[in-house]
């Protein structure tokens, strides 16, 4: 190519030699010659190199072309692969996008698994008995938490519900035809007891090791520990029998729980006074004392009012009207109406003082209806103060037992019970009191005022001239005396 380039060079000065040097052509000849003999040399070496060239061109032409049509041949497989692979990306898009929607439909799936095992566990606790807390407890308790536990993996979380669910099932065929387990119960006392459950259909049974405590296993709120609700008779000693040996008698409630309960529930007055604590012996006392002193009180008014005989009052007035006071005397002599013997009483002593005989008479008649009522009113005053006296011990014993080992809901409400039950008896003693009280209050002033009335009417008739002036010191009297009794 550069010898190509130098022989056009040289042709193109030779040319322009020639034309410029047109004039001087008879002294440039030789030199012109000289140049075109070397100028077609040097052309000819150039068509011999451009032959060569082109010789070459031709040889190496076809090893290109052969690469060339190579080349082309990759590229299209290359096209066809890639095409191949942009329809593999597109099927592995659409692939992905199936994949993604039924790892979604999984994921569902296995959450609404997880809520329907978790929803079992939590259904599951409020179905068995409480007692049962105490054989599969834990695995409920670790199912729960598992769901709530954001830490775990969703396969740990599976193995954990499913660990509960196989302790479900273990529990299901365990129960067919009864089940007996070690376990935790607390008595009406508040006292823990170690003992034995034996589970019999809806029915739990308890019974300590010790011999103690053994019952029906009722649920306490806010414990997992039962209490043992005893029953009465052979049924008792059934329950223990049974607990300890498989055999015995069993509560059977046909009534699918209605007798049962209503059997739990049932309480008698010899229930309720034990469960009221010490206090309540001494309230017992008080409510035999004022029942005691209310029927006794009760006999002497009926007594009273069957010795009442207004006639004999008007026979002995007839008989003093008279002048007659040897036959008023011997008419309350042998009387039983208390006014009429009161008055044969002034009439005899009429010497001494009419007034004071009365006075006197009438107070030792009046002994025996004032007689009952300091104990009824020391009943009514005593019996809130010790119903008071028991609810403070009662909540001193509840509040002793919260934050200790045994500071179970059924012990703290027993110390709260008894405190109720001792404030309620304490009360009842005094309202049921209050009434006979105030009723022999009221018979004790209408017997005053019958025999001031009767002592005013002796005294106009045995004294006349002087009945204003004793009639208003006899009144004054028996003012004062009245205050005196009301304060």
């Amino acid at each position: 190519m550069k010898t190509l380039m130098k022989t056009l060079s040289a042709i193109f000065c030779v040319f322009f030699l020639a034309v410029s040097g047109f004039a001087e052509q008879p002294a440039a000849n030789e030199t012109m010659k000289q140049l075109s003999l070397s100028a077609g040399q040097e052309l000819a070496k150039s068509i011999q190199e451009l032959n060569q060239l082109r010789e070459q061109i031709a040889t190496e032409k076809l090893p290109l072309a052969q690469e060339l049509t190579t080349l082309e041949e990759k590229l299209a497989q290359l096209r066809r692969d890639h095409e191949k692979v942009t329809r593999l990306v597109d099927a592995g898009n659409l692939e992905i996008i199936t994949i993604k929607a039924e790892m979604k439909a999984r994921q569902d799936e296995l959450a609404y698994i997880g809520n329907l095992l978790d929803e079992y566990a939590r259904t599951f606790e409020s179905k068995i008995n409480v007692s049962e807390l105490q054989y599969c407890g834990e695995a409920i308790l670790t199912a729960k938490q598992a769901t709530e536990n954001t830490t775990l993996s969703m396969p740990e979380k599976f193995t954990r519900q499913i660990a509960f669910v196989n302790v479900s099932l273990k529990r299901l065929f365990d129960a067919i035809g009864g089940m007996r387990f070690p376990g935790v119960g607390v008595d009406f006392q508040g006292t823990v007891a170690d003992g034995q459950f034996a589970i019999i259909g809806p029915v739990a049974l308890f019974c300590a090791k010790t011999g103690g405590a053994a019952g029906l296993a009722i649920p306490q709120s806010g414990s997992t520990k039962p209490l043992i609700r005893p029953l009465e008779g052979k049924l008792q000693s059934g329950i223990a029998a049974l607990v300890e040996t498989g055999e015995g008698l069993m509560p059977l409630d046909p009534s699918r729980g209605g007798a049962l309960k209503a059997l739990v529930q049932k309480t008698s007055l010899i229930h309720i006074f034990k469960k009221g604590g010490p206090i309540m012996w001494p309230l017992f006392l008080a409510a035999i004392l004022a029942l005691g002193t209310v029927l006794e009180r009760v006999f002497f008014l009926i007594n009273e009012q069957r010795k009442r005989n207004p006639q004999e009052m008007e026979t002995f007035f007839a008989a003093v009207g008279q002048g007659d006071t040897g036959l008023a005397i011997r008419i309350s002599n042998v009387s039983k109406y208390h006014v009429v013997r009161t008055l044969g009483y002034a009439l005899t002593h009429k010497e001494k003082s009419l007034e004071s005989a009365l006075l006197y008479a009438q107070e030792q008649e009046l002994k025996g209806f004032r007689r009952g009522i300091p104990i009824l009113d020391t009943v009514i005053t005593l019996a809130p103060l010790l119903g008071l006296l028991g609810t403070v011990t009662g909540m001193m014993g509840s509040f002793s037992l919260i934050g200790g080992e045994l500071s179970a809901p059924g012990a703290i409400t027993g110390g709260i019970a008894e405190a109720l039950i001792a404030t309620a008896f304490g009360l009842g003693i005094a309202i049921t009191s209050l009434i006979p009280f105030n009723f022999l209050n009221t018979k004790m002033e209408e017997a005053r005022l019958e025999f001031e009335l009767a002592a005013t009417q002796l005294e106009l008739m045995m004294h006349p001239q002087e009945s204003q002036v004793g009639a208003a010191v006899q009144t004054t009297h028996h003012g004062q005396l009245l205050m005196e009794e009301l304060s």
